[in-house]
């Protein structure tokens, strides 16, 4: 198809290992001319999305659009999902908290960087579901905006007072408990600053959970879910003047995927984030697996936790989530 006829889309999705050959041009989007748009960091295209549709096909936690979804926003996913990452670890208590198992935090305070952050959604929803956590009892302390504007929290979510932060919260005992930065093995994809947790430093606060690889890998092999970080959305108005599109999006990203994981099984790709991927495919396999009927446990799942922690209204069909392909 000539350039002229090709349909020329703004797109903003961050360069990892899977995307760039995509990005790079190594891998053509049939029927599309792709402008590419950098947004760094890349969650701030979240927040720009969901409140001004500003770009054509856009990256976004899976739970943001959930919820975005909810308010009736004109987008809808692909199954497509870039960034993959356990959640037993990197939370994180304060050693004089008497916080010793999850159950432990009812009654407490504990700070996560928004109330919506996938991080907080996984972990929260773990805990709920596996270790009976009555997430009612716990003020969750945050001290940054939702992405979605008309999210209407619940009332044990209180933001920090000003002039306070989560961080000096946690150093002074004040907070019980807190979402750190990834730590350890299997946070594969995730930044290093802690911008999905409470952007606390990596200091000598010890960890809920004492073996989160183990913990991440009995879960999913009783669970077999194995949690979404991030997805692509599309223009609902896209979507329906060209019917194809979203198949030909998804093959993109799939082909840009594969050539992606042949050169990290051969050894090819040396960054932590591929180490990472590779340590947590002799779990799950496929450490990106894309498409509805490869995630539907983490789906479910997902849609099950944000109806239980008052994120979305109800517990949507899969089919009401994603483009069906």
């Amino acid at each position: 198809m000539s350039s002229l006829n090709r349909l020329k889309l703004d797109i903003a999705i961050a360069k990892y290992g899977h995307t760039s050959a995509l990005k790079e041009g190594k891998v053509p989007i049939e029927g599309v001319e792709p402008n590419f748009i950098e947004v760094n960091p890349i969650i701030a295209a979240f927040r720009r999305m969901v409140r001004s549709v500003e770009f054509d096909v856009c990256e976004m936690a899976p739970a943001t659009y959930m919820i975005a979804r909810s308010f009736g926003a004109p987008f809808k996913a692909l199954p497509v999902f870039i960034m993959r990452r356990f959640h037993h670890g990197g939370f994180v208590v304060h050693p004089d908290s008497g916080i010793a198992e999850p159950r432990d935090i009812e009654g407490k305070k504990v700070g996560v960087r928004a109330y919506s952050v996938s991080t907080g959604i996984w972990t929260r929803g773990i805990f709920q579901n596996e270790y009976g956590v009555d997430l009612r009892k716990v003020t969750w302390m945050i001290d940054d905006e939702e992405h979605v504007k008309e999210l209407k929290l619940p009332a044990n979510v209180q933001s920090v007072a000003e002039g306070k932060s989560l961080v000096g919260m946690m150093a002074s005992g004040e907070l019980q408990a807190a979402f750190s930065g990834p730590a350890g093995i299997g946070r594969a994809g995730a930044p290093k600053d802690g911008w999905d947790g409470a952007n606390l430093p990596q200091i000598a606060y010890p960890e809920i959970f004492k073996d989160p690889l183990t913990c991440e890998r009995d879960w999913y092999n009783k669970t077999g879910i194995y949690p979404t970080h991030g997805l692509i959305v599309v223009k609902d108005s896209l979507l329906a003047q060209y019917p194809w599109l979203g198949q030909s999006l998804y093959d993109a990203f799939l082909e840009s995927k594969e050539m992606y994981l042949t050169q990290l099984r051969a050894g090819q790709c040396q960054t932590p984030i591929d180490k990472d991927y590779l340590t947590v495919s002799k779990i799950v396999g496929d450490p990106l697996p894309y498409g509805v009927k490869n995630n539907l446990p983490a789906i479910n799942a997902l849609i099950d936790y944000c109806y239980q922690q008052s994120l979305i209204p109800k517990r949507y069909a899969v089919e009401d989530m994603f483009v069906p392909l």
